[in-house]
């Protein structure tokens, strides 16, 4: 059975990414997208390879890749290059494993260009010919950590091969994921923490999963169950519950009690999933609960302008009772000055 083609509402409209790749003259930028692309490593590959289509069924999440090589081996071929960087989703931005200098140019040139440009998408650094480093250089990666905490819009770092087919295809799964499931809505990278609009939808989730309206704010282990199978289609084992509640309780002891999830061990849980990089496992609970990229409602689940005439009446439903119920709660909560993050 074919798999389903993704609803682009759940991508902010997205039906397609657009990668630019950039790096120094030499570093295999076209090697590596000609590898992605075949699976073959090209032994005479073009100066620069003509745009290039990873299809739909490439990744999970179903959305097409569209990714442009450059070159800068000229100051117009530069100009060319920032200027394919201005239409970019995401931007690869390549050294070559075996040159430290080109390493070097990452945080001298090309990331302060970026910035100085204002280009403001998330960058995945990638170390190339990862067959050529010696255990010398295998020390070059060290250097990535500080100019990951100076240059923030670093999504993530790889290093590959495109001759032994190394990590090539990851490279342009983590540029499609930085995308599809991005980070700067969730989560303040200078202050380690979940952004308010995060805290919030991630509250009133919470209240509309603990529905046993027990007064103890906490999810049992069934509506966390019932929790998991809306989200994910899938149902937790009793044993993961109680591995899920462990680490819940061994790095945050007020996040579980005797009645079951706390909203605090609720929005740790959250928080490991970014930690650990699972950013799609979040974006997953938010657009199941109606979320667009943005954190706010998806424009189709809000209700259209009521239009009635002077002898009509408008009612609320059960629902809309429930859902109004739900949020009175959330305030209450937000009043009682839980402010978990």
């Amino acid at each position: 059975m074919a798999a389903a083609a993704p609803n682009p509402s759940a991508f902010g409209g997205r039906t397609s990414v657009r990668v630019v790749v950039i790096g120094d003259a030499g570093t295999g930028k076209s090697s590596l997208i000609t590898s992605a692309a075949t699976e073959n490593f090209a032994e005479s590959a073009s100066r620069v390879v003509p745009p290039t289509h990873l299809p739909a069924d490439y990744y999970p999440d179903r959305v097409p890749l569209t990714v442009i090589d450059t070159s800068s081996s000229s100051p117009e071929d530069k100009s060319k290059t920032f200027a394919e960087c201005q239409n970019a989703d995401a931007i690869v931005l390549t050294y070559a494993c075996d040159r430290p200098s080109t390493l070097d140019r990452l945080s001298t040139y090309w990331l302060p260009e970026l910035r100085r440009l204002e280009i403001k998408v998330p960058v995945i650094v990638v170390g190339c010919k990862l067959d050529l480093r010696d255990d010398q250089q295998m020390r070059l990666e060290q250097a990535m950590s500080p100019i990951m905490q100076q240059f923030l819009e670093i999504e993530t770092c790889v290093v590959c091969s495109s001759l032994r087919q190394i990590q090539v295809v990851e490279v342009f799964y983590y540029a499609q994921k930085a995308v599809l499931h991005p980070t700067a809505p969730l989560f303040d990278q200078e202050t380690q923490s979940l952004k308010p609009r995060c805290i919030r939808a991630l509250k009133r989730i919470f209240i509309l999963c603990d529905t046993n309206r027990d007064g103890a704010l906490t999810l049992s282990d069934s509506e966390l169950n019932d929790f998991q199978v809306k989200c994910f289609s899938a149902s937790l084992q009793p044993t993961d519950i109680v591995r899920i509640k462990k680490v819940v309780q061994e790095n945050m002891p007020d996040g579980v009690n005797e009645n079951g999830l706390t909203l605090t061990g609720f929005i740790f849980l959250h928080v490991l999933f970014i930690e650990k990089g699972r950013l799609e496992t979040i974006w997953t609970v938010l657009r199941k609960f109606g979320y667009d990229i943005d954190i706010e409602f998806r424009d189709n689940l809000l209700p259209s302008t009521v239009k009635r005439t002077s002898e009509q009446s408008v009612e609320l439903t059960n629902e809309d009772v429930e859902f109004l119920e739900e949020d009175w709660v959330m305030v209450t909560l937000s009043n009682s000055g839980d402010h978990s993050s």
